[in-house]
C-alpha cells in the first residue's frame, strides 16, 4: 500500500477501499441469489446486485478521473463480513433460517458501507471536490435505501418466517 501523505492521499485510498468492497459485494450477492429462497428476498438481491455494481464503475470513474487506479487496495473489513456471512450461511439449519442470516449479513454489510460512503462524502467536501460529493451523496442514499428495503423485507416475511421454522 502507497503512502498516504495528504488528506486527498486518504481520501482517494478511501475511495479505492469502496470500490473493492463493491467488488467484493457483488460477487457475494450473485452467491447469495443461488442461495435465497425468499422470492422477495431474492428480487432485493438482484436490485442490490445492479446497484451495487453501477456503484462499482461510478467509483472507478472517480479514481480513473483522479489518476488513480481502482484496484490499488484491498478492502480487508469487508473480506472479514464476508468471510463471517458465508460462515454463518453454512451453519445455518433451513432456508428460513439461511434467508434470515443472508439479509442480517447483508445489513451488515450495507451499515459498514453507509459509514464509508458518509466519509468520503464529507472528505469531498472538504476538498471541494463537488461532482465526487454529488456521486458520492447519490450512493450514500442508495445505500440507505438497500438497508430500508432489507429491513421491511425481514420484518414483514423472512424473520417471521425464520421464527416459524
Amino acid at each position: 500500500m502507497a503512502s498516504i501523505n495528504t488528506f486527498k492521499d486518504m481520501y482517494l485510498a478511501e475511495l479505492a477501499e469502496l470500490h473493492d468492497a463493491e467488488t467484493q459485494q457483488a460477487e457475494a450477492l450473485q452467491r447469495w441469489m443461488g442461495v435465497a429462497q425468499h422470492d422477495g428476498l431474492k428480487k432485493a438481491l438482484h436490485k442490490h446486485l445492479e446497484e451495487t455494481q453501477s456503484q462499482r464503475d461510478r467509483l472507478a470513474r472517480l479514481l480513473q478521473g483522479h489518476g488513480v487506479n481502482p484496484g490499488m487496495h484491498k478492502d480487508q473489513a469487508i473480506s472479514a463480513l464476508l468471510h463471517e456471512s458465508e460462515k454463518m450461511k453454512e451453519i445455518l439449519s433451513s432456508p428460513d433460517l439461511t434467508d434470515a442470516g443472508l439479509i442480517a449479513s447483508a445489513q451488515r454489510i450495507e451499515h459498514y458501507e453507509i459509514a464509508g460512503y458518509g466519509t468520503v462524502a464529507t472528505y469531498a467536501s472538504v476538498l471541494g471536490l463537488k461532482e465526487d460529493q454529488a456521486t458520492l451523496h447519490d450512493i450514500l442514499e442508495e445505500e440507505k435505501a438497500a438497508d430500508g428495503r432489507l429491513t421491511a423485507l425481514a420484518k414483514s416475511a423472512v424473520n417471521p418466517d425464520a421464527a416459524a421454522a
